[in-house]
């Protein structure tokens, strides 16, 4: 009788340089959804975001980042600058650094998007929020 011998390979293909591999994702929650790095490396971090229906995100901006934004799932309302748009399935935007921009879900169904940052920092501190439905802007007057 024939033996049979079971071989696994694993087909991995090595990291770039700069690349910071992340096991299991870890989701942040937020008021307004959640969001889950997928991945990130020198100058660049890639996120899911889910906003619940009826939800927004503050007005705010980014110093040292610029964001694409590519829905997956749902209808957001982007205000970026003066602008304001409606963007469903495989529709995008971009987001330049230092512009003032708010990202919403008009909808009954949760907003999935993903978001490509861009920028030398990256820090979830690079943000001056102008307004927020969640009492999250800060006071600039105190001392």
């Amino acid at each position: 009788m024939a033996q049979f011998q079971e071989a696994t390979q694993t087909n991995t293909l090595p990291l770039p340089p700069g690349v910071t591999p992340r096991g299991v994702a870890a989701t942040e929650l937020r008021p307004w959804g959640s969001f889950t790095v997928l991945e990130e490396g020198r100058g660049y971090k890639i996120k899911r975001i889910e906003v619940k229906p009826g939800h927004r995100l503050s007005l705010q901006m980014h110093h040292h980042r610029s964001e694409h934004w590519i829905v997956v799932s749902g209808t957001a309302k982007v205000v970026c600058g003066e602008q304001e748009v409606l963007l469903s399935n495989n529709q995008s935007t971009y987001v330049p650094h230092c512009t003032a921009h708010r990202l919403e879900n008009p909808g009954v169904i949760p907003l999935v998007l993903i978001e490509v940052q861009n920028g030398e920092y990256l820090g979830e501190d690079d943000i001056v929020r102008y307004q927020d439905d969640y009492a999250r802007v800060e006071d600039k007057k105190k001392s």
